[in-house]
C-alpha cells in the first residue's frame, strides 16, 4: 500500500506541475490593460506622446485613423503595414493603395518612448491600435476602450492587399461583404467610413468625377468648390491639391459627414454610395439625427476591427523598431 501511494502521490505532483506549466504557457490572447505588470506606464506614454505630436501636427490624428484600417483590415492586425520595403519584397505602404499615408516616423517617436521605459515589451501593433484610440478622442470621437496583448508581424502582406481592402470606387456590394469577412456588419460600415468626416482627399482621388464632366450626382454648390480645389484634370500626385472631406467641421470627427452626403457632397464614390444604397442609407439617415448612434456603432466596428486576427502569445515577435522585422537587425 506504501508503494501505491508513493506513486499515485508522484503522479498527482507530477499532474500539478503539468497544469501549472500549461497555465504558464497558456495564451491569454488579447486582453485590457495587458501590460499593467510588464510596463505599467505604456497607455499612458502612447496617450501622452498622441498628445503631443497632435499639439505639434494636427493631421497627425487622421494618420492614426487611416493607419488601424489599412493594418488590421490585410489578414491580421499586426502592423505589417509599417515594415519597409526590403530588396525582395514591396511594403505595404509603398503600394498605390495607400497613397496618401504619412506621418509613420511619429509612430517611431512613440516606440523610442517606450523602449526607454520599458526595452522589448510593447509591441508595434499595439502601438498603432492604441494611436488610433488615443487619435479618435484627440478630434472629438468616443474614447473606445482596447484590448491588447497583439505581436508583430515579419513580413508585408502587399501582395495581398488587393484581396482585402476595398476601393473607393467598388460597388456598395463589394464593400460590405469586405467588411462582412472580417465581422463588421452594415451599420459598423457605415459609421467607419464617418472617419470621412475627418482629413481631406488629393485631387487624384477626385478628379473622374469631375473631368471631362462633373458627375451630375454631386451638389451642383459643391461642384465648385472642387474645381476651385482640383483645377486639372490630370493632377499632380506630389502636388498639395486637396478638398476637405467636411468644409463644416474639418478637424473634428462628427456625424457632419452623414448630413453632407445625404446633400450630395461626398467627394469619393463610395461616399455617394452610402447615402443612396438602400441597405445603407437608412444608417445614413440614423446616423445624421443622433451622435450618440455614431459613436456607439463607430466604437463597436473600431473594437471589432482591432481585434481581427492578431498574433498573439509566442507568435510573431516584439520588433525593435516598427519599420523592420528583428531578423533584419
Amino acid at each position: 500500500m506504501a508503494v501505491i501511494s508513493k506513486a499515485l502521490f508522484f503522479l498527482a505532483i507530477l499532474y500539478i506541475s503539468s497544469i501549472s506549466a500549461s497555465a504558464e504557457n497558456e495564451d491569454p490572447g488579447l486582453v485590457m490593460n495587458y501590460y499593467k505588470d510588464s510596463c505599467p506606464q505604456a497607455e499612458d506614454i502612447i496617450k501622452e506622446q498622441v498628445r503631443l505630436l497632435y499639439k505639434r501636427h494636427k493631421n497627425t490624428a487622421f494618420s492614426w485613423l487611416r493607419n488601424i484600417f489599412h493594418d488590421c483590415f490585410v489578414e491580421s492586425c499586426d502592423a505589417s503595414l509599417l515594415l519597409d520595403s526590403t530588396r525582395r519584397v514591396l511594403s505595404e505602404k509603398e503600394t498605390d493603395r495607400s497613397f496618401g499615408m504619412r506621418n509613420f516616423r511619429y509612430l517611431e517617436t512613440i516606440k523610442e518612448a517606450l523602449e526607454r521605459e520599458c526595452p522589448g515589451v510593447v509591441s508595434c501593433a499595439d502601438i498603432l491600435v492604441l494611436s488610433a484610440r488615443d487619435g479618435i478622442a484627440s478630434v472629438g470621437g468616443p474614447y473606445i476602450p482596447l484590448k491588447t496583448g497583439r505581436r508583430d508581424g515579419r513580413k508585408s502582406r502587399a501582395d495581398i492587399l488587393e484581396q482585402y481592402l476595398p476601393d473607393h470606387n467598388e460597388s456598395m456590394s463589394v464593400v460590405l461583404e469586405r467588411f462582412a469577412s472580417i465581422g463588421i456588419d452594415t451599420p459598423g460600415v457605415v459609421a467607419l467610413l464617418g472617419s470621412h468626416s475627418v482629413g481631406r482627399t488629393h485631387c487624384v482621388k477626385l478628379v473622374h468625377r469631375l473631368y471631362p464632366e462633373v458627375d451630375p450626382a454631386l451638389n451642383p454648390d459643391h461642384v465648385e468648390h472642387m474645381l476651385y480645389k482640383c483645377p486639372d484634370a490630370i493632377p499632380d500626385p506630389k502636388a498639395v491639391q486637396y478638398v476637405r472631406n467636411d468644409r463644416g467641421t474639418p478637424m473634428k470627427l462628427d456625424n457632419n459627414y452623414y448630413r453632407n452626403i445625404l446633400d450630395n457632397k461626398g467627394l469619393l464614390i463610395v461616399d455617394h454610395q452610402l447615402a443612396t444604397d438602400k441597405r445603407t442609407k437608412p444608417f445614413v439617415k440614423k446616423m445624421a439625427k443622433s451622435q450618440d448612434y455614431f459613436f456607439s456603432e463607430f466604437a463597436r466596428a473600431i473594437t471589432t476591427l482591432s481585434e481581427n486576427n492578431p498574433l498573439t502569445g509566442t507568435k510573431g515577435e516584439i520588433r525593435k523598431q516598427c519599420n523592420l522585422a528583428n531578423k533584419l537587425h
